[in-house]
């Protein structure tokens, strides 16, 4: 019996009777658990060891370098030390030799497992996390046939997840480390004045430099729509120009700020944000990346949170998106996955309890003929109708609210429901213009979608529902009607995200998640 049998194993049992069992303490016992990955390796490879060449261990050191272009640290993996320990375990005996092999082959197993489903728990941070993590690995096989090859570094890449978003936030990391690398760039002093279109003033030299670091003026400075050929001498650097408005323009469109193309305090701010805090929030969004993009079905909606975004992926490949409200930061709009099952059409409202005790009632005491121009109606548990007055509203006890279905509705004319916990669905809105704000956390936890019709009818459409959403809306009748099959639905927190041309896009931390996530993220690893 080899002693990596007896290390992965945990098989030296009472008292040692053998010098080899001697020297096995029960940290060395415990180095590797009974079952898991690991054991299914060495009991592929007859425990026969798997690093016994230079380049192999050199080939897994690479590979595990190359993790920092995740978001991740190498260290985490011994990649700064594995060559050293290889050469001394070398040098020693049959025992260091083992050990070797095992914290090896564990730190490709790390690796492995951080890449493709992240290294933090989210539910380690977020107790209320609903997303089912994908945490198949590659199969042995795989992973066997790669570390005899010498492959690592491509078993390592299999295991990152194949969607584009995903690369290019790779990039972008590289792209702003490049930029850390050089010195960063350069910040505008703190409440300088106000900087628009036609001011001249020492400070917007600073901003043309800034914006360039992230190559947006170049972008913007190429449309000649905004600055005509007639016009392609080098600028005034401290005048602030069209070409350099239409610059601060878009880097407001990427930051979630109001689009005036002025740089006020807000938008100064934003541009003074340190480039190792926006590496930071990148890595964050790498790791929320792997808990995520695994596995996903061809047809999904996805609800971007703290983009504002809802995108449905349909089946023939086009993607229908739209803006979104979502929860205010006391009030969350959860993590979640799940099944679109059925749509409500002409809703009624029955006020949630939080929503009845916290605003509702509160409204009432002040005015009394609040629910009566709301169009609402007072019920017992049983659904019996009361009149309001005959409610003792500083002790209501447990009467509900119901606003009927209608114009006023809060609702709206159309309700997107899927099952989960925390009784949340996306759905129509009478207050529209608030679609028009950059931030939109304005709900108690559900998401109001712009243009829900139209996301109405194509799942209908797209699900064989055979249903024309016009006529029944035209019913004024209230009624769930089931799609002919569930379309998944999944709710996620991004506060970084590529846009179509690899460009960051960086958003406000609304729910404060981001701190939490890095401070796990850069938590070292316990001893492989």
């Amino acid at each position: 019996m080899t002693l990596i049998i007896m290390l992965v194993s945990g098989m030296v049992m009472g008292e040692p009777s053998t010098p080899q069992e001697r020297r096995m303490t029960a940290v060395e016992q415990a180095l590797v658990p009974r079952g898991g990955s690991l054991e299914a390796f060495y009991t592929a490879r007859a425990f026969q060891p798997a690093w016994t060449r230079e380049e192999q261990v050199k080939g897994l050191v690479e590979a595990l370098q190359g993790v920092a272009r995740d978001g991740l640290d190498p260290a985490d993996y011994g990649a700064d030390r594995l060559l050293a320990e290889y050469r001394q375990a070398l040098a020693s005996d049959e025992l260091a030799q083992a050990r070797f092999d095992i914290r090896a082959t564990r730190a490709l197993y790390a690796a492995l497992r951080h890449l493709h489903h992240g290294k933090v728990d989210p539910h380690s941070i977020d107790p209320q996390w609903e997303v089912p993590i994908n945490e198949r690995l590659p199969p042995l096989e795989r992973v066997t046939h790669a570390v005899e090859a010498g492959r690592v570094a491509a078993l390592l890449d299999s295991a990152r997840p194949a969607y584009a978003p995903y690369e290019r936030l790779r990039q972008g990391l590289a792209r702003y480390r490049n930029i850390q690398r050089l010195g960063g760039w350069p910040m505008l002093p703190e409440g300088g004045p106000a900087l628009r279109r036609g001011v001249t003033h020492p400070d917007v030299a600073i901003l043309r430099d800034r914006l360039a670091q992230i190559g947006e003026l170049e972008v913007m400075a190429a449309d000649t729509s905004i600055l005509p050929a007639a016009k392609l001498e080098a600028p005034d650097p401290q005048r602030f120009d069209a070409a350099l408005e239409a610059a601060v323009r878009r880097f407001q469109d990427r930051h979630l700020l109001e689009m005036d193309g002025v740089v006020g305090p807000r938008t100064r701010e934003a541009l003074n944000v340190p480039v190792g805090r926006r590496i930071d929030q990148i890595r964050l969004n790498l790791e929320r990346a792997r808990w995520l993009m695994h596995g996903l079905p061809n047809a999904f909606v996805l609800v971007d949170i703290a983009g504002y975004r809802v995108s449905y992926f349909r089946p023939n490949g086009d993607v229908w998106r739209s803006r979104i409200v979502v929860g205010q930061p006391y009030r969350r709009t959860p993590s979640l996955r799940s099944e679109i099952t059925h749509l409500t059409v002409n809703p009624t409202w029955t006020v949630p309890p939080t929503i009845l005790r916290e605003d509702v009632i509160p409204s009432v005491r002040r005015d009394p003929s609040y629910l009566a121009r709301r169009n609402m109606q007072v019920l017992t548990p049983s659904g019996r109708r009361l009149s309001p007055s005959q409610v003792d509203w500083s002790n209501p006890g447990s009467v509900m609210i119901r606003q009927a279905a209608g114009p006023g509705n809060a609702l709206g004319q159309v309700v997107v429901r899927f099952p989960n916990d925390h009784l949340v669905y996306l759905h129509d809105t009478p207050a529209k213009g608030l679609f028009a704000r950059q931030r939109r956390a304005f709900s108690s936890g559900c998401i109001r979608v712009q243009g829900v019709l139209q996301l109405a009818q194509l799942l209908f459409d797209d699900t064989g529902s055979d249903r024309d959403l016009r006529a029944l809306l035209a019913s004024s009748r209230t009624r769930n009607v089931p799609l002919a099959e569930p379309v998944p639905i999944i709710l996620h927190y991004w506060t970084v995200h590529p846009d179509a041309g690899g460009r960051m896009v960086f958003r406000p931390d609304i729910y404060a998640r981001d701190d939490a996530l890095l401070r796990a993220l850069d938590r070292p690893l316990a001893s492989l």
